[in-house]
C-alpha cells in the first residue's frame, strides 16, 4: 500500500479508541486512529509512528495514525487496508 503525505511522530497517549495524541514536529497533535481495537501492545508511550496528513478543512483532525514500529517491523494500523488490498 502507498500512503501520501506521511510524517513521523512519537506516540504519547490514546484517550479513547478513536483518537490519539502524537508528537509531530515538536507539537502535540490529536490524530484519528484508523483501528478501533485495543492495540495496547503496539502503542506504548514513546512508540515511533507515522501519520498521514490531510489538509481537508472539514476534518476534525489533520492526521490519521497509519503505521507503528514494533521491534524491527512496521505494522499498518489502518483496519481498512486489507479490504483495499
Amino acid at each position: 500500500m502507498h500512503y501520501a503525505n506521511m510524517v513521523p511522530g512519537t506516540f504519547l497517549s490514546r484517550p479513547n479508541r478513536f483518537i490519539a495524541h502524537v508528537e509531530i514536529e515538536g507539537n502535540s497533535e490529536v490524530v484519528h486512529v484508523k483501528n478501533t481495537g485495543r492495540c495496547r501492545e503496539l502503542l506504548p508511550a514513546g512508540a515511533q509512528v507515522w501519520c498521514q496528513y490531510s489538509d481537508n478543512p472539514t476534518r476534525k483532525t489533520r492526521y490519521d495514525l497509519i503505521t507503528v514500529k514494533k521491534g524491527d517491523r512496521l505494522i499498518n494500523m489502518d483496519s481498512q487496508a486489507p479490504n483495499r488490498a
